[in-house]
């Protein structure tokens, strides 16, 4: 029991599918397929890489393979994650819209606050001034990059849903941002297709936030490349997919989309990546 206990509060998704499924290894007799049984092996070795700290709030887990130098990773649990949005600087205009749309259908697809705080703080380093971003909802992470841009600067902000976008457009108001926002209503991939067509190419902006329509992932990235300049930074949203892309045993569609996404990035020599276990993961890709 204790060792169940220790495994339901590491991080991985699948192994703690498995306890509810597969209680005891006694089970294991019972698994009729070949597949089931080398899955049930599988995770039983997770069950004994997976320690706790000395801190039960905060376990870790410990890679399994030796070349990895048995690395302690830690799992993000919710009083750790606490912690964590406990040291955010998010202005209280951020914090206000966040509030509002907690109310509204659909409010989980927001960034959490240590995100809109990175995609700021990225802007930042780069000295952007040109930024696009595809999928506003209701502003959250338009209005970080928005706050975070000189006055001069510029963000095209993509967004399919009217009804999300005023508010969004409210907020931009209330932040004094305005004149920093063009917003575009409708799909992400005609707007970025109409801005090229325009002439808006030959390295036109320094850095662009992807969180749209995610079995788009690959056309948004091949038209961003055309328009975000050498040494500009594209990031995408959800590339881990609340887990899904390592569970082999899920293979929706959007699963499917972005787990052959995030393997096409691997082996793309047109950027440099980091994969950033924030918020549902997040890969920033600088143009080489």
């Amino acid at each position: 029991m204790a060792n169940i206990f220790a495994i339901n509060r590491c991080s991985s998704s699948v192994y703690q599918r498995f306890i509810v499924q597969f209680n005891s290894t006694q089970r294991f007799n019972s698994l009729s397929s070949h597949v089931s049984k080398s899955r049930f092996i599988k995770l039983n070795n997770l069950r004994r890489n997976c320690s706790l700290s000395s801190d039960a709030a905060a376990p870790f887990i410990v890679a399994d393979d030796e070349k990895y130098g048995n690395k302690q990773v830690i799992s993000i649990t919710p009083r750790l994650y606490d912690y964590i949005l406990a040291n955010v600087r998010e202005p209280p205009i951020l914090r206000q819209l966040r509030e509002e749309t907690a109310n509204m259908r659909g409010s989980q697809m927001q960034v959490s606050p240590d995100q809109a705080q990175l995609l700021a703080m990225l802007v930042q380093i780069l000295g952007a001034a040109r930024c696009i971003e595809l999928g506003v909802y209701t502003g959250y992470s338009s209005l970080a990059i928005a706050l975070a841009l000189p006055e001069s600067g510029c963000l095209v902000a993509c967004e399919r849903d009217a009804k999300s976008l005023e508010v969004a457009k409210r907020y931009y108001d209330l932040a004094g941002v305005s004149h920093k926002v063009s917003v575009k209503h409708g799909l992400a991939a005609d707007v970025l297709k109409s801005m090229i067509s325009n002439g808006e190419t030959c390295s036109s902006y320094d850095f662009a936030f992807v969180d749209a329509e995610k079995r788009m992932n690959q056309e948004y990235f091949e038209l961003l490349l055309q328009l975000v300049r050498v040494g500009g930074v594209i990031v995408i949203d959800n590339v881990l997919w609340h887990g899904k892309v390592a569970d082999p045993l899920v293979n929706d569609a959007k699963t499917v989309s972005i787990r052959n996404f995030n393997r096409s990035l691997m082996a793309d020599d047109r950027v440099s990546i980091s994969l950033v276990p924030i918020g549902d993961g997040m890969t920033i890709c600088r143009k080489r």
